[in-house]
């Protein structure tokens, strides 16, 4: 079995969100998103829209993820890969080259993000009314 792990906020899901789920489930059979808590984007100064809990409820809801864990720390993602056996770090290409050290533990996949969609975009679009 191929394990695939990826992490996020992944508040105001959308299009975008859904294809990288997509897209990294492909690459094995088990994708677990590991994703950030509360406390955790508190220390990386983001302020999620929608609670821990619910962000979860939504994940567990897409058809392409198998498991969401919390996300605590930046150094988590080590120990994460080796407990659950990863086989397959994936992560958006904005973040290209921030996870290479972990490739002595596991292959990293940078992938393309969706052309003109992010949460960025969304608030900044809802901020000034476009839409």
């Amino acid at each position: 079995m191929i394990k695939v792990i990826t992490y996020g906020t992944f508040d105001l899901l959308h299009l975008g969100h859904i294809r990288l789920l997509e897209r990294a489930k492909a690459l094995g059979d088990h994708l677990t998103v590991g994703l950030s808590t509360d406390e955790f984007n508190e220390v990386k100064g983001k302020k999620a829209y929608h609670s821990y809990e619910d962000r979860k409820y939504l994940l567990e809801s897409i058809k392409y993820v198998d498991e969401v864990i919390p996300e605590n720390s930046w150094e988590q993602k080590q120990f994460d890969i080796d407990l659950k056996k990863i086989n397959v770090f994936v992560m958006g290409d904005d973040w290209e080259g921030k996870f290479d050290d972990l490739a002595k533990y596991c292959k990293i996949i940078y992938l393309p993000r969706t052309e003109d969609v992010s949460t960025t975009k969304i608030k900044e679009d809802l901020k000034y009314g476009i839409y």
